[in-house]
């Protein structure tokens, strides 16, 4: 049996809309638009925004991208002051065992990892 792909449902927090524009920024393009579920995707990354509210459940949340450049993923966010615009964290950029890492923490307290 062959998995084609993974596509988890993250909660948006409590701005719905604003969660959307922050992942369309961020280079996500919506694929489809289900009013509380939203399909994101970028190149071979896919994933549901979900309407929900639940901060304990997104603060013990984390995802993993892989990126070809994280330097480069991390100036285009504060090229365009996404972290003030969103109210949103963004690490520097460290060295993992896995590779060079920034993790941002979204508007709903998602801890994304984006890995080169």
């Amino acid at each position: 049996m062959k998995f084609s792909s993974l596509q988890p449902f993250v909660p948006s927090g409590k701005d719905f809309e604003s969660s959307k524009k922050l992942f369309v920024e961020l280079g996500f393009s919506i694929s489809w638009d289900a009013g509380d579920y939203v399909g994101f995707e970028k190149d071979n990354c896919r994933f549901i925004l979900q309407k929900i509210d639940s901060r304990p459940f997104a603060e013990n949340f984390m995802l993993t991208v892989n990126v070809d450049n994280v330097e480069e993923f991390r100036a285009h966010v504060l090229e365009k002051k996404l972290p003030e615009k969103f109210n949103i964290k963004l690490g520097a950029v460290t060295q993992q065992p896995y590779g060079k890492e920034v993790n941002l923490i979204d508007i709903a307290g998602v801890c994304w990892h984006f890995v080169e």
